[in-house]
């Protein structure tokens, strides 16, 4: 079998206040909430997807909701920044929206790319980055962004590490990345056919010998997120990566795909998941998110899951 990797499939990190973050998410940024459902190994608490207007993979924000979370540590052995692709002339308008909303901005340029930077509430770092071709794919509309500015899901992660050369060999040798460019010490990796046309095809290593350890806490990438498109390119991936000597996880049923985990050198949480089945299994594309869905082995104690879960705010537009 011809097994392969197809780009970042979600990134999920953990934050404190439900409400501040779907009013930032899906009211500032303008992505859809897909899907809303509990921690499966911690179920009073929320875990929430947000996306494009289907929930593509490849587009995928979660978040592990924990009110009060203390906030974490950005450092090494971590994915420490999350950067989402816009259409090339829409960096004049995210500037704007943000700094209207007093999100504080820096712009740079990368590997010949304009990069606008900011923290979300929790002070996460997040990247807005115009390529040249923005990957296809349909904004999400619903919150008020204008179709033509929409972000169209994830450019790629940048990882912190001591050292990046066993993960630069897991990357190439293993997962089908190549390296594409080094600038300072940061190096950049791609995945997928030459122009390409997909969302989440770029990982960054910014290398930092002397960088202090991550902690992980509110505001911390919890993990990332590798797509794959079916259980038996999964099954691969498990026997391949156990085969390197890697401890990988058993598959693990996500109920909108299937998962196997396991830590890169550098001791960053990867996971490989499934295209399939994906978010529309238990709603329609048009009521996405509307609902509370709890995995079947929590259905019983729905009452009380409900009871324990703070209220979510309504997904709206920014003022």
């Amino acid at each position: 079998m011809n097994a392969r990797l197809l780009g970042l499939h979600h990134v999920t990190a953990i934050a404190s206040d439900p409400n501040a973050n779907v009013a930032f998410y899906t009211g500032l940024l303008g992505l859809r909430l897909v899907k809303r459902t509990v921690n499966f190994d911690d179920p009073g608490s929320y875990h929430l997807y947000y996306g494009d207007d289907l929930g593509r993979p490849g587009t995928i924000m979660t978040f592990f909701l924990w009110p009060g979370a203390p906030r974490g540590r950005q450092g090494t052995g971590q994915a420490t920044t999350t950067a989402f692709a816009i259409p090339p002339d829409a960096l004049a308008y995210w500037r704007d929206r943000l700094r209207q909303h007093d999100v504080a901005t820096e712009e740079m340029t990368r590997f010949g790319e304009t990069v606008l930077a900011f923290h979300d509430p929790d002070g996460m770092k997040l990247e807005l980055i115009a390529p040249p071709t923005a990957p296809g794919g349909q904004g999400w509309t619903g919150a008020g962004v204008p179709a033509e500015v929409a972000i169209r899901g994830f450019r790629g992660v940048t990882l912190e590490l001591t050292d990046a050369a066993r993960t630069d060999a897991l990357l190439t040798d293993t997962m089908g990345y190549r390296l594409a460019g080094e600038a300072d010490n940061r190096r950049r990796y791609v995945i997928g056919e030459d122009g390409a046309n997909a969302p989440g095809q770029t990982l960054d290593i910014v290398v930092a010998p002397a960088g202090a350890r991550g902690a992980m806490g509110a505001g911390v990438v919890h993990h990332i997120a590798f797509r794959t498109p079916d259980d038996p390119q999964q099954e691969h991936w498990l026997h391949d990566l156990s085969r390197l000597g890697y401890s990988v996880s058993p598959v693990m049923d996500r109920s909108y795909f299937h998962s196997i985990y396991y830590r890169t050198p550098g001791q960053v949480l990867f996971e490989i998941a499934t295209d399939v089945p994906g978010f529309a299994t238990d709603e329609t594309p048009e009521t996405l998110g509307a609902a509370l869905k709890l995995p079947p082995q929590y259905e019983g104690s729905r009452a009380e899951i409900e009871r324990s879960l703070p209220p979510l705010p309504t997904p709206q537009a920014a003022p």
